[in-house]
């Protein structure tokens, strides 16, 4: 039963998942709806249904370990098809003028995927994407909403635990993922919507 409902989490609350829904959540904040939707799909697309294919198809094609990319050294294709996909999709947005809470969006998954990257290449370490997309979702919800938003740290750690009880990853490697989501994902959005 435990596990079960760790691998329902794993899956219901994956990186792409989180990936897809919050660019609509952040656009929606513009109020206005055919904007909300028009930038929300371009960073939807971009920034995870685009990365999400090339992962799904590498898996079955036994490039790496499963569509959780689990194996640390078959992360290099998905996440530089991630940064090179959002790049793509940031330029659309800039010449497009996407109100700048999108782009601060867009900037933070940018940030994110970078740092990401010197820790599972620079360091050798298999860091909780996971973790870090949750609770990077989690901060950026609250930046734009309000702090009742941070009740999504309830699914955030939720998606955490199941990491560990599945035994894809260490309580070092989700806490890395955490610290990573706080600080990278949700920091860098805060700073840049700031500015933008």
């Amino acid at each position: 039963m435990i596990e079960k409902i760790a691998r329902g989490a794993t899956e219901v609350l994956a990186p792409w998942v989180w990936v897809v829904l919050l660019p609509f959540a952040v656009a929606a904040a513009t109020e206005d709806l055919w904007r909300t939707v028009l930038w929300g799909l371009v960073v939807a697309l971009t920034a995870s249904v685009i990365p999400m294919a090339v992962i799904v198809r590498g898996a079955r094609k036994g490039r790496w370990d499963g569509h959780h990319v689990t194996n640390r050294e078959g992360r290099l294709v998905p996440l530089v098809t991630a940064g090179a996909s959002l790049a793509a999709g940031t330029v659309i947005m800039v010449l497009g003028h996407a109100p700048g809470n999108v782009l601060a969006l867009a900037g933070s998954m940018f940030a994110s995927l970078v740092v990401s990257m010197a820790i599972t290449f620079g360091l050798k370490w298999k860091i909780s994407l996971h973790a870090g997309v949750a609770w990077a979702a989690v901060v950026t919800l609250a930046v734009v909403y309000g702090p009742w938003w941070l009740l999504l740290a309830l699914p955030a750690a939720l998606v955490t635990w199941s990491r560990v009880e599945l035994g894809d990853h260490t309580t070092g490697q989700v806490l890395g993922g955490t610290a990573m989501g706080v600080v990278v994902g949700g920091g860098s959005f805060w700073l840049l919507s700031l500015f933008l």
